[in-house]
Order: C-alpha cells, then structure tokens, then sequence
C-alpha cells in the first residue's frame, strides 16, 4: 500500500517529495561550497603571509594564537603543511603545521614592497639592544656630563670607590676612541666561505651612524654584521638527530647533505661526529671507529670533566662536523668550512663507554680585537646544568694564562647574552664581596684590578656594573653601591654553582701563533 504523504505535508504528494528532495540538494550543495571555499582560502596562503595561528602547548596549558609569517607549504601525499615563524619569537620555535591551526579569516597579505623570502640584518634600527656595547652607548650621554668634575675618591662606609682613572665608563668603552664594533678590521689573507648568519633582529649589531657607509662583513672571526639571507636556510631541514643515548629535536637549519633532509632520524657517532642516515650503517661505522674521545690533546681533566684542545688544521673533518652539529642549535653564527684559523675546545663527561661531548667553544688563534671565545654551545641534554658557566669560566682561565683580558665575540645570541651576564655578575659579585679591609680602612677597588683578576674586559665589567645599578655618582665620584639585597641574591646563586674550573687542574702552554706562519 503506497504511503499516504498528504498526512505529513500540507501539499501534494508530488510537492512535498519536490521539497525534501530540494533540501537534500541544497545541504549538499553547501557543503561543497564550504569545502570548496576553504580550498580557495588555503591557496590564497602564501610565503608572506601573517595570520594568527595556533601555537604547540602542553596540555594544560591555555590555547595561545599568536600572529606567524608562512614561510613555506607543500604537499605530500595530499596533505598540505605550512611553515610558520612566529613573530616576536626565536626562530627554534618555528615548525610545520595542518590547516586546521590557521586563523584563515584574519588573513593578512604580504605588501608589495616587502621582500619576505630574505631579511635584510645590516640595519637594526628596529631590534632591541641585547649586546653590552648598545648599553654602554644609550648611557654614554649620561656619563659624558659628569666626567669632567670628578674629584679624588673618598671612602665611604660600604662602599667601593673607583679611582681617577676609571671614574668614567663612557671613557673606559672609548678607551682606543671607538667601541669594539668600529674596531673591527678586514683580513684580506683570510678566505672563508660564509654560509650563514644571524637573522634575529634581537642579536644585530649596534645601529651604525647615518654619516658612517654601511658595514661589511668582517672576515677574521666566526660572526659577521650583515647578509642576505634565502629564504631555505629560515627553515629546518633536519628532524631529529640521535647523537649517544639521546634523541634531539633541531631547533635551526643546517647544511648536512640533502639525502639527509628526508629522513626522520639522523645518526650521529658521538666519538667522531660522523653522520650517516641509518641505525645500521651506525652500528657498522662502531665496529670501525676506534674514538673513545675528542681528537686531540686533553688539557684539563678533574673528576669526570675534560677539555679537549682541538686543532682545526690538524683535525679538519672533526671540526667541520663539530660546526655542522652546532649549527643546528645556533643561528646566530657564521658556519665557516675552512676550520684552519680556529681552536676547538670541547668539554666531555667521562664513563665507562669513553669521553662523551657536553658542549664546546672555539677562538681564533690570532684575533685582533682580543676575542677568546667565537662560537660556544651547551648541548641540549645538558642545558640548564651548570655546563654553560663552566665552558665561559673556562675560557677566562685560559685568558688568565694569557696574561689578557678576553671578551666573547659581538652580538651575542640571546641565550648567550643570559649566560655572559650570568657569569660576569657573579664573577664581579664574588670579588666585590670577599673584599677586607686594609689598616681599619674601608675596602678599595678599581675596574682595573678586577679586570685583572677576572681577565674580563673593562667594558664588559663596566656594562655588567651598570646592569647591576652597582655604579652611582655620589658627591663628585663614581662609587658601587653593594646592599645586602645584592650580597644574599649572590649568596643564593653561588651556592647552586656546584662545578668550578681547578685552575690547578689545567695543562696548558699558551702558542705564539703570530710565529708559526700559517698555524
């Protein structure tokens, strides 16, 4: 018996079924359309373009969309993926992300006169002073109108006055009539091949002066002022890498062979930093290397920590594989293949299964601004241990055996920023506080003689008592101020700071390198 519809529509039957069918029709419709749409709206995304979008948190964490740039898409597989750098982030949290975390209706489309695939660093106009010269520079101004009325210090109750000579910071930063950055000088006799920079507003160079012609990137050390960057060294190449019994996430790009690009995994021997692209072709290069340790000569050794002195003419593929892995986790440095003009200090934790890296830094055998480290890295796994400070301290003991001041290599990265003035605080604070009095007098320093003590360049000591609100000018004088607040936050930092340099522990013999020739 055929259904009665007349009892459900207030139609006819032929109606009433025009109707349903209509609907169907159009919800369909819709849904394509919608489907349709997005398509259209994911083409319209491309490299340039800002959108919010949906940023990788841990679970309990609330939901953040901060605006990103896309930098690039593909797809594979009929899966579509964009590459997003986050504005006002670092660089290693950028990543590739599904469709589904674009914020597509508040699309932003890239300007015409905006170049997005390169990024110009040469003019940091914009970027934020990280680097102890720009601090020195913005108080120069300050400084300048007290120099000339400074009288003979006196002493004060807990107080440390700084004599005649050094009662001006802005005169020990312009001690040779520039700061460190206008020293720098061009080599000629030295060809590198530059391959990356930093690309981080946050680290650029101070900002030159209009009437001064623009920078050229210098040509003695591991860092240079300005280049132009492709838009393929802004992303990750590398997955993971599995180096020892530790599996790491890259945080930048770094040129390894593109046949590794496009595996998950990237095998790294922990002895000799080869690289191969499978666990079994490691398991067989093991059977074939004979490192347990850094190539070498070991310079330094007390409990399980040592240095390695590593020459990169001598050692020139370890070297260049040691630059390889740093750069994955340094975007601020130039890579250079020609490892010759350069040192390799690494540190290592020892067990039973031989030396294994914690990190590293490098130096110029002959630098002309007096930089004793170039490139420094703690390696992720031992981050926030207490690596970092000893790698600085010991490249200030090495100094010490000199018989120089030493400065790290301007700007610095932003992590590296924190450590330096991490150290320099301490270091500065220590000396500061363990002061006695001399004949019932109140104790007496000058930068001077804690640049002496902690062969810490004298604007490096200034900047870090600047940054401290140590330095004051009381009744005609530059005086540093200690209060109590300053002693115990020092107290507290010192007594989490278990593993120090043994100046006792350290063999080494400084090198004449000016006299070797060609190292």
């Amino acid at each position: 018996m055929a259904a009665d519809w007349s009892k459900y529509f207030p139609y006819t039957n032929q109606t009433s079924c025009f109707i349903f069918y209509s609907s169907l029709s159009k919800m369909a419709d819709d849904k394509e359309n919608k489907k349709i749409g997005l398509k259209t709206t994911l083409d319209m995304v491309v490299e340039g373009c800002r959108l919010p979008v949906k940023m990788s948190i841990l679970p309990n964490e609330e939901e953040e969309w901060p605006l990103a740039e896309i930098l690039s898409r593909k797809e594979e597989k009929g899966k579509l993926e964009f590459y997003v750098h986050y504005i006002d982030f670092n660089k290693r949290l950028d990543e590739w992300v599904l469709p589904d975390r674009l914020r597509v209706e508040e699309l932003q489309f890239p300007r015409k006169d905006q170049k997005t695939p390169q990024k110009q660093t040469s003019s940091a106009a914009n970027s934020r002073p990280t680097t102890p010269d720009r601090e020195l520079q913005e108080k120069k101004t300050t400084v300048d109108r007290s120099e000339s009325d400074s009288p003979s210090p006196s002493l004060l109750s807990k107080k440390l006055s700084l004599p005649e000579q050094t009662s001006s910071p802005a005169a020990k930063l312009g001690g040779q009539g520039q700061t460190p950055q206008s020293q720098t000088k061009s080599n000629a006799g030295r060809k590198r091949k530059a391959i990356f920079l930093d690309e981080d507003s946050q680290d650029a160079p101070a900002t030159p002066q209009p009437s001064a012609p623009p920078q050229q990137p210098r040509q003695t050390g591991s860092m240079s002022s300005s280049h132009d960057e492709n838009i393929i060294t802004r992303i990750k190449n590398i997955e993971t890498i599995e180096l020892g019994k530790y599996r790491i996430k890259p945080w930048y790009f770094s040129p390894y062979p593109p046949e590794l690009t496009t595996i998950s995994i990237v095998f790294i021997c922990e002895f000799c930093l080869k690289y191969v692209k499978s666990r079994k072709c490691l398991e067989r290069h093991r059977t074939k290397c004979t490192l347990r340790h850094p190539p070498g000569n070991e310079i330094y050794r007390k409990s399980t920590i040592s240095f390695f002195e590593i020459d990169g003419r001598k050692n020139k593929m370890y070297s260049q594989n040691l630059c390889l892995l740093a750069k994955l986790f340094l975007d601020h440095k130039t890579l250079y293949y020609d490892t010759d003009p350069f040192l390799f200090y690494v540190m290592t934790e020892y067990d039973i299964k031989g030396f294994h890296i914690v990190g590293f830094f490098s130096k110029e055998k002959e630098s002309t601004e007096d930089y004793n480290v170039a490139c420094i890295l703690t390696l992720p796994p031992y981050q926030r241990k207490g690596y970092g400070k000893l790698l600085i301290e010991f490249s200030y003991e090495l100094s010490k055996f000199e018989g120089k001041t030493g400065s790290p290599e301007k700007p610095l990265s932003d992590l590296g920023l924190l450590s330096y003035r991490s150290y320099w605080s301490q270091t500065i604070l220590e000396i500061l506080v363990n002061l006695k009095p001399e004949n019932g007098e109140r104790p007496q320093v000058t930068i001077n003689e804690i640049c002496e003590l902690t062969s810490i360049r004298k604007e490096d000591v200034i900047s870090t008592l600047q940054h401290l609100n140590l330095i004051n000018y009381y009744k005609g004088q530059y005086i540093i101020t200690l209060s109590q607040e300053s002693i115990d936050t020092h107290n507290r930092a010192m007594a989490k700071r278990k593993i120090r340099i043994d100046a006792k522990c350290l063999h080494w013999t400084p090198k004449d390198w000016a006299k070797r020739g060609k190292w």
